[in-house]
C-alpha cells in the first residue's frame, strides 16, 4: 500500500480543533472518535514559559518604558512573531483514507503513533493543543505550538522565535527554497514515513514539475536563480546602503549642533562665574567705604543725637547697599537658572533623538555587513557594475519622466 503525506499549515483556530466550534464539514456523530492530546490555554503556557525571563529583563531596565509588562500582548501586536504555529499532517487522502474506512482507521493509528512523539522530538516548539479529527472526510493531526528558544543574548533570554527555535533543533537553513521550516517539514515528513512503515505503507512522494531535469541541470538552474536573487539583493543594499550614508551625516550634523551649543553654555556658565567674581570684588569695595563705617561720637554728643544724626543714616546705606546687592543677585540667579533650565531640555532632547536614532544605526549597520557578504559572493566588480546599471536605469527613466512632462506642457500651452 502507497499513500501520500501532507504536511500544512493551519489557520490556528483552537475552537475549532476542539469543536467548540463545528464547521459544516464536521460530522457530529462521528466526534467521539476524535483524539485530544494537549489542551492548555495559551496564556498559561505563555507565563510559564517566560514570565521567569520577562522578570528578569525588566530587573535590568534603567527606563520604565523600556519594560514588558505582558509578553503574550506585546507578540500578539507585533509584526516580528506570531503568537503560535499550527501544522497538520495528513496520511493519504479522503478517496483512499476514508475516516470511516478500514484503511481510515489504519491512518489514525499511525497519526497516533506520530504525535507521542512529537514533543520529545521537538524540544522547542512547545505544544499547547492537538488533536487528531476523524468526524471530517479524511483523519488529520491539528498540532499547535509555541516556538521559543533560551539562553538569548539580545532582549529576554527566553523568547518567543521560529527560526531560532528551529535552528536549536539543527535546522539551520541554506538556500531560499531550502529554509530553516522546509527541512523541519522534511524532516518530520521522515518521521511519520517511518512510522507508516511499521503498518505496512509505503510513502508515495510525488514528483515535482522539474523531474525531467538532470541533476547537473538542475544544480545549474539553481546556482542561476541564487546569483539572481543576490544580485537584486546587491542593488537592495546599496540603496540602503545610500540611505545609511544620508542618515549617518545628518546624524553627524545632529551631533555638531549639540556640540556648538554646549559651547555656546559653557560660554554663557563662564560669563556667569566672571559676573560673581565681580559681585564678590564689589563686596571687598564696600568694606573699605569709609560711609559705610560706624564712626565714634564727638565729644558731649548724646545717645539721641549720635543715633539720629550717624546711625540711622549708617543703617539706610546699608540697607540700600544690600537691596541692591540681592536684586543683582536675585536677577542673575533667575537667567542663570533660565539658561541652564533650556540647555537641560536641549540635552534631554538630543538624547532621546540619540536614542531614537540608535536601533535604526543598529539596523543599517546590519545591512552593511550583508551588503559585505554579497560583495564577497559576487566580488565587488560585479556588484558595483549591478549598481550602476541600476542607476544608469533610474537616471534614464528620471529622464524620459521629464521629458514627458515637459511635452505636455508643451502641449498645455499651445492650446
Amino acid at each position: 500500500m502507497e499513500r501520500t503525506i501532507s504536511v500544512m499549515l493551519g489557520k490556528g483556530s483552537v475552537r475549532h480543533n476542539t469543536r467548540e466550534f463545528k464547521a459544516a464539514n464536521v460530522n457530529i456523530e462521528l466526534t467521539h472518535n476524535n483524539i485530544e492530546y494537549y489542551n492548555t490555554p495559551i496564556r498559561e503556557v505563555y507565563r510559564e514559559l517566560f514570565n521567569g525571563a520577562v522578570e528578569r529583563y525588566n530587573a535590568k531596565q534603567t527606563r520604565t518604558d523600556r519594560c514588558i509588562s505582558d509578553y503574550y500582548e506585546k507578540i500578539r501586536t507585533g509584526k516580528q512573531e506570531k503568537l503560535f504555529k499550527e501544522v497538520i499532517f495528513q496520511v493519504g487522502k479522503k478517496e483512499n483514507m476514508s475516516s470511516i474506512s478500514e484503511d481510515g482507521q489504519l491512518a489514525a493509528k499511525v497519526l497516533d503513533e506520530f504525535m507521542r512523539n512529537f514533543q520529545e522530538r521537538n524540544p522547542n516548539l512547545r505544544v499547547f493543543s492537538a488533536h487528531l479529527h476523524m468526524d471530517e472526510a479524511t483523519p488529520h493531526l491539528h498540532v499547535d505550538f509555541v516556538p521559543y528558544i533560551t539562553g538569548s543574548k539580545r532582549g529576554l533570554d527566553t523568547r518567543v522565535s521560529l527560526k531560532q527555535a528551529l535552528a536549536a533543533q539543527g535546522f539551520t537553513g541554506g538556500t531560499r527554497g531550502d529554509t530553516e521550516w522546509n527541512q523541519w517539514v522534511r524532516s518530520e515528513k521522515e518521521c511519520l514515513s517511518q512510522v507508516m512503515e511499521r503498518h505496512g505503507i509505503e510513502w508515495e512522494q510525488l514528483g515535482t514539475h522539474e523531474t525531467h531535469l538532470s541533476v547537473e541541470n538542475y544544480k545549474k538552474e539553481q546556482r542561476v536563480k541564487e546569483v539572481a536573487a543576490l544580485e537584486t539583493t546587491a542593488v537592495k543594499k546599496q540603496e540602503e546602503i545610500s540611505v545609511l550614508v544620508e542618515k549617518k551625516a545628518s546624524a553627524q550634523n545632529d551631533l555638531d549642533a549639540v556640540d556648538a551649543k554646549v559651547e555656546v553654555a559653557q560660554n554663557k556658565l563662564e560669563s556667569v562665574r566672571e559676573t560673581l567674581h565681580f559681585i564678590a570684588d564689589n563686596a571687598r569695595h564696600y568694606d573699605d567705604d569709609p560711609e559705610l563705617k560706624l564712626p565714634a561720637p564727638r565729644p558731649l554728643m548724646s545717645a539721641k543725637m549720635y543715633h539720629e544724626s550717624t546711625a540711622i543714616p549708617l543703617f539706610r546705606k546699608l540697607k540700600d547697599v544690600i537691596r541692591s546687592i540681592l536684586l543683582e543677585y536675585f536677577e542673575m540667579k533667575r537667567d542663570l537658572q533660565s539658561r541652564l533650565s533650556r540647555a537641560n531640555d536641549q540635552i534631554r532632547a538630543y538624547y532621546r533623538r540619540n536614542n531614537e536614532l540608535e536601533p535604526e544605526n543598529e539596523r543599517l549597520r546590519g545591512v552593511e555587513r550583508d551588503y559585505s557578504r554579497v560583495r564577497r559572493v559576487l566580488g565587488g566588480e560585479r556588484v558595483d557594475e549591478i549598481v550602476n546599471t541600476v542607476k544608469e536605469q533610474e537616471a534614464a527613466k528620471s529622464m524620459h519622466e521629464r521629458t514627458a512632462r515637459r511635452s505636455w506642457q508643451k502641449r498645455d500651452y499651445v492650446r
